[in-house]
C-alpha cells in the first residue's frame, strides 16, 4: 500500500495512518488531488462532510485547503480510531466533529443544506452510491454532494451533474432536486 499524505495546503506532506484491512480501498491521491481542483476555491470557509470517512483523509485534506469545518461520519469502531488518530496527529480537532453511525442513517436526520460540501467515498458495489443519489435528491443535505464510484457503476442522467473519471474512479456531482441544468 502506498503512503497515504495530504496533498496541499496547511498540511502538506503530512503522513495519516491508513485504515488496513480486506475489503479497504482509500482515494487514491490523484483521485483526491483532482476531486480538491474541482470544488477550488468553494472549499475556503466551507462547512464540508466527509461520509465514509474511513482514515478521514478526504476531510482532512479539505481542513488543509482552508474549509472551516468537518463532519467525518464513519461506521466502522476500527476506522473510527484511525481517524481519530489521524486528526489528534495534525491538530484538527477543534475543527472537526466525528460521528460514528451508518451514513445513510445520518442523511435521514439532517435538514436541507446542513453542510456546503459533502464527499463519500462508499465502498464499491454495494448499492450505496444509488442510494446517496435517491436521498440527495429527496433531501439536499449539502450545496454539493460529489460521490466517488467505480467508473462503470452508472448514475442516473437526471441525477448526475458532472462526472470525471479517472481510470476505474469516477468522481459524480448530483443534481439538487429541480436543477436541470448539466
Amino acid at each position: 500500500m502506498s503512503t497515504l499524505r495530504i496533498i496541499a495546503g496547511e498540511w502538506k506532506s503530512r503522513r495519516l495512518t491508513p485504515v488496513t484491512g480486506r475489503g479497504v480501498r482509500p482515494t487514491a491521491d490523484r483521485v483526491r488531488e483532482a476531486w480538491m481542483s474541482i470544488v477550488g476555491d468553494r472549499i475556503r470557509g466551507a462547512s464540508v462532510a466527509d461520509l465514509f470517512a474511513g482514515s478521514g483523509a478526504l476531510g482532512l485534506e479539505a481542513l488543509s485547503r482552508g474549509a472551516a469545518r468537518v463532519t467525518f461520519v464513519e461506521r466502522s469502531r476500527r476506522a473510527s480510531l484511525v481517524l481519530e488518530r489521524n486528526i489528534r496527529a495534525l491538530g484538527a480537532g477543534p475543527r472537526t466533529t466525528l460521528i460514528r453511525a451508518d451514513v445513510m442513517a445520518h442523511l435521514r436526520t439532517l435538514e436541507p443544506l446542513s453542510y456546503d460540501l459533502a464527499f463519500a467515498d462508499p465502498p464499491y458495489d454495494r448499492g450505496y452510491t444509488s442510494q446517496l443519489v435517491a436521498s440527495y435528491r429527496k433531501n439536499p443535505f449539502a450545496g454539493e454532494l460529489w460521490v466517488e464510484h467505480r467508473a462503470g457503476e452508472q448514475v442516473p442522467a437526471q441525477a448526475a451533474a458532472e462526472q470525471r473519471r479517472y481510470g476505474d474512479t469516477a468522481l459524480t456531482r448530483v443534481k439538487k432536486p429541480g436543477d436541470d441544468r448539466r
